[in-house]
């Protein structure tokens, strides 16, 4: 089989960017999908924008030696090839989860309901004739701050629309996949299918007894993966070492966690009768790992202190998915309240990825962890979502007023 052939065509060095980090991190959700999901044509498509990203990453490397002349230039460029480089890992991983549903690799049912209920999750649903979401589009829905939820793909009769945008339409018995927070899936299930959400039930044989942690550590892997891609974009955004730090750690912490899943693999597979049922879990491990690494390639551009190019930063603002700072002020009402309380995932469709507390970082917040004043939040989510954390967090016209 002979190569694609890539023929140049100019391209903006900052749409470039953009386009491959929405898109490796598109191809992530979309390869979980499928595999949780057993769905051939979601990994088909992750396999197509797979083969996208070579070409954008080749037009990525002849625009970035097309502008430099100094080497000055040529340093700065430096770090977007690292960031390009990082997007093109993660969509190569992403690449391998659909791979799993494509060469048919085992996956215990114990995972795939694991998966479910990850910090983010991946459900559908099947819109309802008589849906309040039916015949209008995305833009007017907001399905990010009503129910925290964010589409990533339709499938409608035979074809699929993915990566959906705000002027999209949804149509009676279009199947919607979206992600988020799992608080927002009944929510976002009853929005849809214009129906009381009901949790099923599923019935299934618990055979692999010994499995059950290598399953935990694998839904932890996953969560921690994005973690690491979340964190490592902030601090790229708000050139920031303590945040770059925790991605190393992360990364180190990942490495430990994969050794540990094969240790639990190899045991279980001295009990399971057919071991090509367990071929996914390692491929699984291995993909999230790789994910962490990328995402510490990101972080690694803050730690070397390379001079960044301003289009980096641009680029993360301007992508699909943002990454936000926001300061609690004294008189905000979110202030003395735990996440628990305010919902902020279902109720802005913003995940909080880190806290700063004077000098001290809690990252991964819990439904638990209380507001403080003067409190940094590290948040991300889409453009929409944002105004919605600031409005939710802004104090009082009163207090404002007497300050």
């Amino acid at each position: 089989m002979r190569p694609k052939e890539i023929r140049y065509i100019p391209r903006n060095l900052k749409d470039l960017l953009i386009e491959m980090k929405d898109t490796s991190e598109l191809m992530v959700d979309l390869a979980y999908s499928a595999m949780v999901y057993d769905d051939e044509d979601i990994a088909e498509e992750v396999m197509r924008l797979e083969e996208k990203m070579d070409t954008l990453d080749y037009h990525m490397k002849i625009a970035a030696m097309l502008s430099t002349r100094r080497v000055e230039e040529a340093e700065e460029m430096s770090g977007v090839l690292q960031v390009a480089r990082a997007s093109e890992n993660i969509a190569n991983a992403a690449g391998d989860i659909a791979k799993i549903v494509l060469m048919d690799m085992g996956i215990p049912m114990e995972l795939k309901l694991a998966m479910r209920e990850a910090d983010e999750t991946i459900t559908r649903a099947t819109v309802g004739e008589d849906s309040t979401i039916a015949g209008r589009n995305l833009e007017d829905i907001e399905l990010d701050t009503e129910a925290g939820m964010w589409i990533i793909a339709i499938r409608r009769n035979d074809e699929w629309i993915y990566d959906p945008n705000h002027q999209t339409r949804i149509r009676p018995d279009d199947v919607v996949f979206a992600r988020g927070h799992d608080e927002g899936v009944p929510l976002f299930i009853e929005l849809v299918t214009g129906h009381k959400y009901v949790p099923r039930t599923i019935q299934h044989e618990r055979f692999l007894i010994d499995l059950e942690r290598a399953v935990d550590i694998i839904v932890e892997m996953k969560n921690m993966g994005e973690l690491s891609v979340g964190l490592a974009y902030s601090a790229l955004l708000f050139d920031n070492d303590d945040i770059a730090h925790e991605v190393k750690a992360l990364e180190a912490e990942m490495d430990s966690m994969k050794h540990e899943l094969q240790h639990w693999v190899l045991e279980t597979a001295k009990h399971v009768p057919d071991v090509n049922i367990l071929r996914g879990l390692l491929q699984l491990a291995n993909s999230a790992e790789a994910i962490s690494d990328a995402a510490y390639t990101i972080a690694d551009t803050v730690l070397r202190d390379i001079d960044l190019h301003p289009i980096i930063t641009i680029a993360v603002r301007e992508s699909d998915e943002v990454i936000t700072k926001l300061v609690v002020q004294d008189c905000s009402p979110i202030v003395e309240k735990t996440f628990g309380q305010l919902k902020l995932e279902t109720e802005t469709g913003v995940h909080v990825m880190a806290i700063k507390r004077e000098e001290r970082w809690v990252y991964r917040p819990n439904k638990k962890t209380i507001v403080r004043a003067g409190d940094i939040l590290i948040a991300r989510g889409s453009h929409t979502g944002e105004e919605a954390l600031f409005e939710m967090c802004a104090c009082p016209l009163d207090d404002k007023n007497d300050s």
